[in-house]
């Protein structure tokens, strides 16, 4: 496995527990979760690797995402 075949699968694995934490803590359904994450500037910075967010911890992403972009919450 190629290195850019191993972050694609870390990203992935990155995404599903944003999401999965984003419903747990928030106390929302997984759909309405993933309508979060994919909808938070957050998601493109991750998914395009910008200043190596994605290696924070995801429930750190989760909460920036909901301290910087609360409307997604309403």
């Amino acid at each position: 496995m190629d290195e850019l075949s191993l972050e694609q699968v870390y990203q992935e694995g990155l995404e599903e527990r944003v999401i999965a934490y984003i419903a747990d803590q928030n106390n929302l359904s997984y759909e309405k979760a993933m309508s979060i994450y994919y909808h938070s500037k957050m998601a493109n910075k991750i998914h395009e690797g910008k200043e190596d967010i994605q290696y924070l911890d995801y429930k750190v992403l989760a909460e920036l995402i909901k301290e910087t972009e609360p409307e997604l919450f309403d």
